[in-house]
């Protein structure tokens, strides 16, 4: 289970069918489903009787603080209210000019990675993607040299809090030896880069970066959030904000890489829509084409690949019985590869989010940003970043698949590439469209 946990609950959900009991490191009893109906009364119907696990809370609450992905009911309700005002469509449409200087930064260093020869793009796109979400947050002032060690802790930490979650046996040992001081001193250190910028915040212009919605968000008593709790919220965005999409687009090259129709289509989309310029929120709901390709690769390769909730209550989904402080795994990589719900489903078709098509998915089968009250307050984000990113690596590189690899998933808190994707870069051949200048 530890080493490939998605190999082990196919196989079941295989055996015993889409609900069955499962004992989480052979201890934790725990129901793991990927029945539309079931996961729909979790998530959305009855979500109200169920939190985020234990291991979610007090784990990553640990070294991330309280904020939304590790609070629950009135304080989370109130939290999202405020947050949510970050990722509406003025300022995402905002957001993009800082995204697009991002992009630009990144990719000097790209070009001159890609020009030496083959790069494994997993690490290369994950540092492109925190590069984009760190100056959303905290605008241009932030440095890279903060930037990098922000970066660096917050993957230590994440590898961490796993073996803490896979191997809870060791914890006592992690304790005593000082590995788990070793990791608080490390995340101390991160904390204290960012908290220096809020602090200089306070007495700066303001911004139009999320940092500046979280100073600005007042409670119904008037008060803002203090500046521990913006430092919660702001690691905390920082964590969920990038790998999902550095995911997103490590897998995304990886499925186009061995389809020249479909890449082609998609450059010519891009082409059409945005001729020289670069791209900007608004432009989001043009590419048709592109968006269904992603949402194909998000839905053979979701981020998160399971959602585990705990039942506060006694509770029924159907004929399934949940009783109260049960463990509930949505299991969404086994719910989006389901024959029962998809065609051929471990067969690369964007045409399966066509308008039409999308219309005829059984819903609460396609879940890369989970589903009710607590999906992805990021969801549009991520989407503006994926297509940025994307369209200037097409239009600007060729690319292909370095030969002699395998390529598989590992599932850790991310479904992530396990040994890489090497990939060749050269400059993009001029096909009778416009070439990319970015500068």
């Amino acid at each position: 289970m530890v080493r490939n946990p998605v190999q082990v609950l196919s196989k079941y959900t295989e055996l015993f069918g889409d609900t069955f009991k499962f004992y989480l490191g052979g201890l934790k009893e725990a129901i793991v489903t990927t029945n539309p109906a079931v996961i729909q009364h979790v998530l959305k119907t009855n979500a109200e009787n169920y939190q985020k696990s234990e291991i979610q809370v007090k784990r990553m609450g640990h070294f991330l603080g309280k904020g939304l992905l590790t609070t629950h009911g009135e304080a989370w309700r109130t939290q999202r209210r405020l947050i949510q005002k970050g990722f509406d469509r003025k300022q995402l449409e905002a957001l993009s000019a800082i995204m697009q200087d991002s992009l630009a930064e990144s990719l000097r260093e790209f070009d001159s990675q890609v020009s030496a020869g083959p790069v494994d793009i997993y690490p290369h796109l994950m540092k492109m993607t925190f590069a984009m979400v760190a100056r959303s947050l905290f605008g241009a002032r932030l440095k890279d040299e903060d930037i990098d060690r922000v970066s660096h802790t917050i993957c230590t930490v994440q590898e961490f809090i796993v073996r803490q979650t896979l191997q809870p046996y060791m914890n006592p040992w992690f304790a005593a030896s000082g590995e788990l001081r070793r990791h608080e001193d490390i995340r101390a250190r991160a904390d204290s880069i960012l908290m220096a910028y809020i602090k200089q915040r306070r007495h700066q212009e303001p911004g139009h970066d999320l940092l500046q919605t979280l100073m600005d968000a007042r409670y119904t008593d008037g008060e803002g959030m203090p500046d521990e709790l913006v430092l919660s919220e702001s690691m905390q965005l920082l964590v969920a904000g990038h790998e999902t999409s550095s995911n997103a687009l490590s897998w995304l090259l990886y499925l186009l890489s061995s389809r020249p129709d479909c890449l082609e289509k998609v450059r010519q989309e891009f082409d059409s829509v945005l001729g020289d310029a670069p791209l900007t929120y608004s432009d989001v709901p043009r590419f048709e084409f592109a968006t269904q390709v992603i949402l194909e690769a998000l839905r053979l390769y979701p981020p998160f690949w399971m959602i585990d909730r705990m039942a506060v209550a006694d509770d029924r989904a159907g004929d399934v019985e949940i009783p109260r402080g049960s463990t509930v795994i949505v299991y969404v990589y086994g719910a989006h590869h389901a024959p029962r719900y998809w065609r051929e489903p471990e067969r690369f078709d964007p045409e399966r989010f066509t308008k039409a098509n999308e219309k005829l998915n059984t819903p609460f089968t396609y879940l890369p940003f989970g589903a009710g009250p607590r999906g992805c307050i990021g969801g549009n984000y991520a989407m503006l970043q994926i297509l940025m990113i994307l369209s200037t690596l097409l239009r600007r590189y060729d690319f292909e698949l370095s030969p002699g690899q395998t390529i598989e998933a590992r599932a850790m808190v991310i479904l992530r590439p396990k040994h890489g994707i090497r990939m060749t870069f050269t400059e993009a051949i001029a096909r009778d469209r416009h070439a990319i200048v970015q500068e």
